[in-house]
């Protein structure tokens, strides 16, 4: 049956999110029905409510949700009413990319994640007799409950705080995932970060656990390069007053980084980023630019480096399997990714994207 939701809707582009009572309909055979507790607020959200991303307004965002199933449809298998869930990103479970076990790059991603309605065409919500875009990214929690496709939903550890799971459906995991399925640097190696957010930060923990002994955090912001030696960071360079190639180099005395990772999607920090590795290196892509961005590589004297650019989406994740082992590496203390949050209430749920856009929270969660 439909219910009463309140929700942070995005109604135009570039303007602040609104809190309003929608009717949320009935769960379908497939999905299952979230009583949200909390939900991170990423990068992702602000570039389509900023209209970068092709998401149609207006639309429920959200995509960090965590919360507790309220209700399964009949097809559902793999919850059960009051199990504890992170949401992630959805996936169709059907292309080669699925079957392959990539479901990060799903070939139907951009329709399941941001096309704003199920594969039918409908949508969960409604304000009045107007239809409001819904399943962003198979969820939209930015809302007390939501109507979740299946692919989404991740069962966690019941014992684990909800208000401190949230952001591993999509910033934490991107970041994690980068280094830890995709980059998988061998102990003793040395890693960069450029860009020490949400998901910079993540990609430093995860660089500790891998084992980098060399973890150099590169941002613009000095608290958030403190922050960055509290979590794991060995080195940290201003790129502001510094020459960040020339500090790299210092840094791996001469022989340039094995691994780099840019969550910034600035041409210029890409440039940078390359030019600061070593014979062999690998960088990775994880941040989000406008389609059509483009970067300029030099291809000359770099030739005999033998170095890779790549990108990542997701942390090249299957997130049922992924973020589980996140919440134990939490647990034990390896994965402190808890000095990141700082918690909000809904009704400000503004002032948390402007306090992440300035930098003053790296990581804000709504809590219901």
């Amino acid at each position: 049956m439909s219910t009463t939701v309140t929700a942070a809707v995005a109604r135009s582009t570039g303007s602040p999110l609104t809190i309003e009572q929608l009717t949320l309909d009935d769960l379908r055979p497939d999905e299952v029905r979230v009583r949200m507790v909390a939900t991170g607020i990423c990068h992702t959200d602000a570039i389509v409510r900023d209209g970068i991303y092709p998401t149609p307004l207006p639309a429920v965002l959200g995509h960090e949700g965590a919360g507790i199933v309220d209700a399964i449809g009949d097809a559902i298998t793999t919850v059960e009413v009051g199990d504890h869930v992170v949401l992630s990103a959805a996936y169709c479970g059907r292309c080669r990319q699925c079957h392959a076990g990539r479901m990060a790059y799903c070939e139907n991603l951009f329709e399941q994640d941001f096309g704003g309605h199920r594969r039918d065409g409908s949508t969960a919500l409604r304000s009045g007799d107007n239809a409001i875009s819904s399943h962003f990214f198979g969820q939209s929690s930015f809302a007390t409950y939501a109507n979740v496709v299946e692919t989404s939903v991740v069962k966690v550890d019941p014992d684990a705080p909800l208000a401190t799971l949230a952001p591993l459906g999509c910033g934490l995991q991107t970041g994690a995932g980068a280094v830890l399925n995709d980059l998988r640097p061998e102990p003793g190696t040395s890693l960069a970060v450029f860009g020490t957010g949400a998901v910079g930060s993540a990609a430093i923990m995860a660089a500790r656990v891998a084992g980098c002994t060399t973890v150099v955090a590169v941002d613009l912001h000095d608290s958030r390069l403190e922050l960055a030696t509290q979590i794991g960071a060995t080195h940290t360079v201003n790129a502001a007053n510094t020459d960040v190639v020339d500090e790299l180099m210092k840094a791996t005395d001469g022989a340039g980084i094995h691994y780099a990772i840019d969550t910034t999607a600035v041409p210029a920090v890409l440039r940078h980023a390359a030019e600061a590795l070593g014979i062999g290196g690998t960088l990775a892509l994880v941040g989000a630019a406008a389609p059509g961005t483009e970067v300029n590589f030099e291809i000359g004297a770099s030739l005999v480096k033998g170095w890779t650019f790549k990108t990542v989406i997701q942390g090249s994740s299957v997130p049922q399997i992924f973020i589980p082992r996140l919440v134990e590496l939490w647990k034990q203390g390896r994965f402190p990714f808890d000095k990141l949050i700082r918690h909000y209430a809904l009704a400000d749920i503004n002032t948390a994207f402007a306090d992440s856009a300035n930098g003053s929270t790296v990581k804000p969660v709504v809590v219901f």
